[in-house]
Formats: C-alpha cells, sequence, structure tokens
C-alpha cells in the first residue's frame, strides 16, 4: 500500500441489517472483501453444534452482502475463513490428511451455510470466492474465543508466579499443525489476485507438524522456566481463579491492567482442546497444503518461530510478562 493510503475503520453491528446498509452507502469503491467475522456461544465446544449460533454466523455474512452488493458495483472477490470443523473433527477424527477435495462431511455447520450462501449468489454476479482452512491460529487479540497464544503465556506466568515448573496440562500425544495469521493473511492476498483461486478451497497451514510435547521446552525458555512433567489440568476449570495471582504479575511487571478473563476470554476451552486435554490417545489432526502449493502459493512458516514471534509482540505490548 503506498505511503500516502490509510486504512479507515467503519465500524458496524453485522447482525444488524439496517446497520449494515448505513455503514456500506460509502463503501462504493470495495473491491475485495475478507469475511473473518465469527460469533461464538461462551460454551465454545458446544456452540459449534448450535443452530442459533450457525444462524447468527450465516445472518452476518447475509447482512453484509445485501448491505455490499448493491453499493460496491466494483466487487471482485470474497474471501471466507472456515477451518477444520469443516472436516468434522469436533464430531468424529477425520482421515489423515484432511483434503478439500472430499465431500462435505455429513454434520451442521455455520461453514456450509455461509459457502451455501456465496454459491447461490456468484453465479449470478461479477465477483468470485475463495474458502480458506486455517487449523490453530496463531496470532494477536485480547479476549478472542480462539487463541491459544494468551492462553498459553498467561498460564506459563501463573505457573512461574507460583514457584512451579512449566508442565504440559492436555492430553496424551497427538500430531496437529498451525497458521500463523501473517500466513493467513498473504494466503488471502493470493486468493484475491490469482484467477486460479475462483471459487476454490484451500487449507492454509504453516507447512510443518506440531506435537506441543515437543515445543514445550521451547516455550518454558521463553518464560524463563524449568519444564516439569506433564500434569492433567483443566485450563478452563482452574484459570479462571487464579485472577489474584495474575494481579500480582500485572502489578510486578507493570503489565496492561487486563484480566484474565478480558485478556484470555474463552481462550481457556480452545486451548484445553487444542491440547487434548482429557484424551489418553487423541486423534491427530493433520490437514494437507498440498492444493495450496500446487496452485502457486509457497509461502511457509516456521510453528516454532511463528509461535515466539507472537508470544513476543505480546510481551512488547506489555501484555504478557517477560
Amino acid at each position: 500500500m503506498p505511503h500516502d493510503q490509510f486504512v479507515a475503520a467503519v465500524v458496524a453491528d453485522l447482525t444488524d441489517a439496517a446497520a449494515c446498509r448505513s455503514a456500506a452507502a460509502n463503501l462504493d469503491g470495495v473491491t475485495h472483501v475478507l469475511f473473518a467475522a465469527l460469533y461464538e456461544l461462551p460454551d465454545l465446544v458446544a456452540g459449534w453444534r448450535d443452530p442459533q449460533q450457525m444462524a447468527v454466523n450465516e445472518a452476518m455474512l447475509r447482512n453484509l452482502l445485501d448491505a455490499l452488493q448493491p453499493v460496491a458495483k466494483g466487487l471482485r472477490h470474497v474471501s471466507l475463513m472456515q477451518g477444520t470443523k469443516a472436516y468434522g473433527g469436533h464430531v468424529e477424527p477425520a482421515p489423515v490428511p484432511a483434503k478439500e477435495r472430499w465431500p462435505r462431511h455429513a454434520h451442521a455447520n455455520f461453514y456450509w451455510l455461509q459457502e451455501d450462501l456465496l454459491r447461490a449468489r456468484q453465479p449470478h454476479a461479477a465477483w468470485t470466492f475463495t474458502v480458506l482452512r486455517p487449523q490453530l491460529i496463531f496470532g494477536y487479540a485480547i479476549g478472542s474465543p480462539m487463541n491459544i497464544i494468551p492462553a498459553l503465556g498467561a498460564y506459563a506466568a501463573v505457573q512461574r508466579e507460583l514457584g512451579q515448573p512449566l508442565r504440559f496440562p492436555g492430553g496424551g500425544r497427538c500430531i496437529n499443525a498451525a497458521s500463523d495469521s501473517r500466513l493467513i493473511a498473504r494466503a488471502a492476498e493470493w486468493a484475491g489476485t490469482n484467477e486460479i483461486a475462483a471459487n476454490e478451497t484451500y487449507n492454509v497451514l504453516n507447512g510443518d507438524m506440531l506435537v506441543w510435547e515437543d515445543l514445550w521446552a521451547s516455550v518454558a525458555r521463553r518464560f524463563d522456566m524449568a519444564v516439569g512433567p506433564a500434569q492433567p489440568y483443566s485450563l478452563t476449570e482452574g484459570m479462571p481463579a487464579q485472577e489474584a495471582v495474575w494481579a500480582r504479575i500485572v502489578a510486578k511487571h507493570g503489565l496492561r491492567p487486563f484480566t484474565l478473563e478480558q485478556l484470555v476470554g474463552s481462550s481457556w476451552q480452545f486451548t484445553d482442546r487444542a491440547f487434548a486435554h482429557g484424551q489418553a490417545n487423541p486423534a491427530d489432526s493433520v490437514l494437507s497444503g498440498i492444493k495450496l502449493r500446487q496452485h502457486g502459493f509457497n509461502d511457509c512458516l516456521d510453528t516454532e518461530d511463528a509461535l515466539h514471534h507472537w508470544f513476543e509482540r505480546m510481551q512488547s505490548q506489555s501484555l504478557l510478562p517477560r
């Protein structure tokens, strides 16, 4: 982007059709949309199969399109975010590696509602769309329902303050993968500017595999901690009771005055799931990134480096202690 251009923030409640129409009135120059809005219920995992949650997520995209399409005559591309739930991993173990060419897994999901909305409108429009499916996103966020970075960082800081080593709190060993938010952004830019991506679906992965136990010593070094033996521990149940300890950490390290609830939100639930808490023999969760490479996007990131990039970002912003 040239230096003389700037980003203008336009705030709108996507669940309110009238608010969307009002906000879109001056957006006639929009050419590309990356739809990353998400509505989650407080009980994160149960919400993934809740009809109300699905209906709200469909309505948010519908309201935006209804408002934007009449005014943005130059609209050329819409990118839609999905994820591993497309392969039914929250319902039953998915085959490894999960591939975009498979038929839809037979379960209700707001992904299908949103995608069907785009597929119904696209043949009659000048724009195309691309579906992106990242896995275990690493990024910078406060109060996100699904960001492992603040959850893991706050857990480590609390254990250190209590004089404990860093113990892996999850379940059995399994193979996973992650998607750095910077990589997702670059993939979205590529999808919106390359014809081969029109109406296609892509898994978006860093490019390597992830086993949390094998990264544990690296996380411990980040917070200058010893590694202790694994000890099952529900972050969802245990960490909300550590607000007083966190308050001490905030005061000691001069952090920004967020509570654990404000900083982490329901990401405790998400992190428990990512760590396979309560599962002795969790299934591997691996998506294939081959199609995206075959179509011409060859960017990649080292997952360990990405993890530390975002720890450093949150530490430099006084959200996590060093």
